[in-house]
């Protein structure tokens, strides 16, 4: 039996004050307990980084306090406890661990009936913290036991070229990252992880604004941690807030990244950010390991919608067809055809149409008489107040080793898809 068990209910009572009070208050939980153990140790060591374990790789943890949870509602009350008091001291800055173990500590001596049993004094001068922490537990409760249909996949990711190896998806509504992998049968779920958003929630539209993005971007960089702050924890991969969607909506802001948490902190409130998307340190070390800067897309959406692959391959087919009609006309080398795919606000980094209009023409010169090739083909759905495609592709004249590598946005206009960006990457 643990040493915990065999303790006074009035010690249990105050060990599960201070617990729940360092949970509260953010700082060093093992330190609370070290103390109500031995006044005299040394707490320095208590609260030394726990080794390597199987913590280390990403959403284990919040699994084990899942697994908690059930059992707590299984009425299995010793093994829950046995897990929390483990999880509690392997991972110190883990407040909601830590909440879940102190109240498993005051149901030894009484009934709890909710997450953060705490007296109503402390309760009303941290009712803020303890309500972060409860949502925090709602939300990952509700992403866990409401599933996404197995085989299914958000709306957004229509097509994906084998080049793009990875994608990512944010239901902001959930606090919830979805990982996928882009296989030969097509996306598959890899992994999913609690996230934080921005304080004032999302639709990001100033700088400042404390919101996080809605939309289609695309990872940037991997930025080294050694440069920097213990803040962002263990790595940032930047994403390409704002797209072109956003900039031509007039959006302003950058530095939107995804990245980990401070040393004293394992996870944040779901509303907790400046409007990056925040994960805890082993799931962010989990991603960056995985996907590849540049070519792997991020959605992040007010909620996913999840579909039958089969499904979204038919709301494509308009689109793919309006793409493909693009590519004859350029083939067929009629330039006014051509323009006709083109919208009058069109915009290529800050060229408007009729300044584009000249390289389109040179570049089709070059072409004349040969079949323009489209190869890996990716194309993402977008839909707010409008209907936008984001479609990623090589574009290779027949008899060509080289081309180029192409971006265009597409909106629906008049019912029918034309581009209002292109670019070349």
């Amino acid at each position: 039996m643990s040493t915990i068990l065999a303790l006074p209910c009035s010690c249990l009572s105050r060990l599960a004050m201070s617990l729940t009070l360092a949970a509260l208050l953010g700082v060093s939980p093992l330190a609370a307990q070290t103390k109500n153990r031995d006044d005299k140790r040394d707490t320095k060591t208590a609260t030394s980084k726990p080794a390597a374990t199987d913590l280390d790789a990403g959403g284990v943890a919040e699994a084990r306090l899942i697994e908690i949870y059930n059992l707590i509602g299984q009425g299995a009350s010793k093994e829950a406890f046995a897990k929390a008091e483990k999880l509690a001291n392997e991972l110190p800055n883990f407040q909601l661990a830590q909440l879940v173990y102190g109240d498993l500590l005051v149901a030894r001596t009484r009934p709890v009936t909710n997450l953060g049993e705490v007296p109503p004094a402390m309760a009303k001068e941290a009712a803020g913290t303890l309500k972060e922490l409860r949502d925090e537990s709602l939300k990952r409760v509700k992403a866990l036991k409401e599933r996404p249909v197995a085989g299914t996949i958000p709306a957004q990711f229509l097509q994906l070229s084998s080049a793009a190896r990875h994608a990512i998806a944010v239901d902001a509504s959930r606090s919830r990252l979805y990982l996928f992998e882009n296989t030969a049968t097509g996306l598959a779920l890899i992994a999913d992880y609690y996230i934080s958003v921005g304080k004032a929630g999302i639709s990001k539209t100033v700088e400042g604004d404390q919101r996080t993005p809605l939309g289609v971007y695309y990872i940037t960089s991997n930025l080294d941690p050694k440069s920097l702050k213990d803040f962002y924890g263990s790595g940032a991969l930047p994403i390409s807030y704002p797209n072109v969607l956003d900039a031509k909506r007039g959006k302003t802001g950058s530095g939107i990244w995804l990245h980990g948490t401070p040393p004293n902190q394992f996870s944040r409130p779901p509303l907790a950010t400046d409007g990056c998307v925040v994960l805890a340190n082993p799931d962010l070390e989990h991603i960056i390991r995985t996907v590849a800067v540049r070519a792997t897309p991020v959605v992040i959406a007010p909620q996913l919608e999840w579909v039958a692959p089969t499904k979204a391959k038919a709301a494509g087919k308009g689109f793919e067809d309006a793409l493909f009609a693009w590519r004859n006309a350029k083939t067929a080398g009629d330039v006014n055809q051509v323009l006709n795919f083109y919208t009058s606000d069109f915009n290529s980094n800050g060229k408007n149409l009729s300044q584009w209009t000249p390289l389109l023409r040179g570049e089709m010169a070059k072409t004349k008489g040969r079949t323009i090739q489209l190869k890996d083909v990716s194309y993402l759905h977008w839909i707010d107040s409008t209907e936008t495609m984001v479609a990623t592709f090589g574009e290779v004249a027949e008899g060509s080793r080289i081309g180029w590598t192409k971006r265009q946005y597409w909106t629906r206009d008049g019912g029918q898809w034309k581009i209002f960006y292109e670019g070349v990457l």
